[in-house]
């Protein structure tokens, strides 16, 4: 059923489709979205088995999220970058090296989030 403003359930179903395609498209060609898959199922397993409280997992939901984001993001400006551009560029370079950067920066991020939630419960 189609209403007047464009919204149907069948193209919301189709989003959801293509969303996910990216995520497989993330998981299949990108290395390091694997190793960040293996830090949340980590961070996931510590908080459920040290039973951290409901504001520690917002934290530690936010993290994760925010590096996958980014992950999404930087892979999806990569593949731009090669589309506009497939030989080697300064300019392209640059815009990889700082979409990496991003990456790495919520990486760390999250790194700290866990060490100032996790290692408490060790001590």
């Amino acid at each position: 059923m189609k209403s007047s403003n464009g919204f149907s359930v069948k193209s919301r179903i189709q989003s959801f489709g293509y969303a996910l395609k990216g995520w497989q498209e993330l998981l299949t060609s990108e290395p390091n979205a694997v190793l960040h898959i293996i830090a949340a199922a980590i961070a996931v397993t510590l908080g459920w088995y040290l039973h951290i409280n409901a504001t520690e997992w917002l934290f530690v939901v936010l993290a994760i999220v925010l590096v996958f984001a980014a992950e999404l993001f930087n892979t999806a400006l990569e593949v731009l970058c090669n589309f506009v551009e497939p030989e080697r560029h300064p300019q392209i370079k640059k815009i990889k090296d700082l979409s990496a950067g991003a990456v790495l920066m919520l990486s760390i991020g999250a790194l700290l989030i866990g060490l100032i939630i996790f290692i408490p419960k060790f001590c």
